[in-house]
């Protein structure tokens, strides 16, 4: 008796959720007279993109079934779960109907690798085209680029998706080895190269030919699991740190490992290392974003994220030589390494600044947290220098502040 789709989902969807390498940020495909969907609508919140819309995503699994054995995966070969594959027709028409429905705006699909790798992608690229060709779906497409697979079919979804990811998943080729030994670095490297290569040359193409084809308009992404293999944060981020300038990446994404065997090539944690997830995201922005490089916020003598506080306030008490900031006086770039100042307010500090000499009630209006970046900076009537400069007291200071209870104004009335 063939399996009811609505089961499949179950499954599928479930199985999807290991993988966390899914955001819709730098696409802006529009919808046509004749289309349906759009990538720039708003629905359910499943994701963000990079100017802050909130976008829904239908996220699944092609498939389940796996010809390989990575210890870290739940949809490994070894593994006694459930199994189920959709029909390439059966995500299209998933997809519509959910569209229609309104309950996302575009589509996120993964897959297991079933036969081999280009039979898996062959079947992901199909989707995609019919999605567009077929239905003039016009909303988010993000496909995996299965390792392995030929440029040709990488090359064909890359023309219908809006982004494609291929997940290194270990931080190195050795760990690698010793949890999914029928993998390796090269089958990822292959595609990631092949991309960035493409893409560069559709934008270049794109400059001349208005009439050339867009390709993989939100560029690609990987995806490393953070805590199955022993590898620190300072290799994680220096890898991570060359994929954005080598393979021209548009995201990395970190995902903690999830406890979901017993195999002995597995540490055993009780939980997901979930702080040290979001300590990496967070120093992934600094450098991104702020300017920062990895030996600034990790080094061989610190290989690790301080989980106590954020990687800017780290990066701020080991370097006590370079604070307090006179706001009125230092340049934006240093503006922007005290805590709690985010790139838009040290913009709006330094068109400010123009106009007066600015007081610690102007940089409250702007809106940088004044609890924690007073003591890194000078205004024209506040100076904490006074306080002396010792980091570990300034860090507990910091963190018993922020764990204060919080009271209402008519609470603190009568405190």
């Amino acid at each position: 008796m063939p399996q009811p789709v609505t089961e499949k989902l179950a499954i599928l969807a479930d199985a999807a959720k290991y993988d966390v390498s899914c955001a819709s940020s730098g696409s802006n495909r529009k919808n046509t007279k004749d289309g349906l969907g759009n990538s720039q609508g708003m629905g359910i919140c499943h994701t963000y993109t990079q100017d802050g819309r909130c976008v829904s995503l239908l996220k699944i699994l092609l498939t389940n079934y796996c010809i390989f054995d990575c210890a870290y995966c739940v949809s490994r070969r070894s593994n006694d779960i459930k199994r189920a594959a959709f029909t390439v027709q059966e995500v299209v028409d998933l997809t519509i109907n959910f569209y229609k429905r309104n309950y996302i705006e575009g589509l996120f699909l993964s897959s297991g690798i079933f036969k081999n790798t280009d039979y898996t992608m062959e079947r992901l690229v199909r989707i995609a085209k019919k999605l567009r060709t077929e239905h003039k779906f016009n909303g988010y497409i993000h496909l995996k680029a299965i390792p392995g697979a030929s440029d040709e079919l990488i090359h064909e979804a890359g023309l219908y998706a809006d982004r494609l990811s291929v997940n290194l998943e270990i931080p190195s080729e050795e760990s690698l080895k010793k949890v999914a030994p029928e993998k390796d670095y090269a089958s990822a490297y292959q595609p990631m190269n092949f991309l960035a290569e493409s893409i560069t040359g559709y934008r270049e193409e794109k400059k001349t030919l208005r009439s050339a084809p867009t390709f993989t308009p939100g560029g690609q992404s990987t995806q490393l699991v953070v805590g199955a293999t022993p590898e620190k944060d300072y290799h994680i981020l220096h890898l991570a740190n060359s994929l954005y300038q080598e393979q021209q990446l548009r995201r990395v994404y970190y995902s903690g490992y999830v406890p979901i065997s017993n195999d002995q090539r597995l540490p055993v944690l009780k939980s997901p290392p979930l702080v040290r997830e979001n300590r990496l995201y967070q120093a992934d922005w600094l450098l991104r974003s702020y300017g920062f490089n990895v030996d600034e916020l990790v080094d061989e003598q610190y290989p690790d994220l301080d989980q106590e506080v954020d990687p800017k306030l780290g990066y701020a008490l080991r370097h006590p030589e370079q604070f307090p900031v006179d706001m009125n006086t230092a340049p934006y770039e240093l503006i922007l390494r005290i805590p709690g100042v985010g790139v838009k307010s040290a913009q709006k500090i330094v068109q400010a600044r123009r106009f007066g000499k600015l007081r610690a009630e102007h940089l409250k209006k702007i809106g940088i947290v004044w609890k924690r970046a007073r003591y890194f900076l000078i205004t024209a009537d506040s100076d904490f220098r006074w306080l002396g400069f010792h980091p570990e007291h300034l860090k507990q200071r910091i963190l018993s502040e922020q764990a204060q209870p919080k009271f209402s104004p008519q609470l603190s009335l009568f405190g």
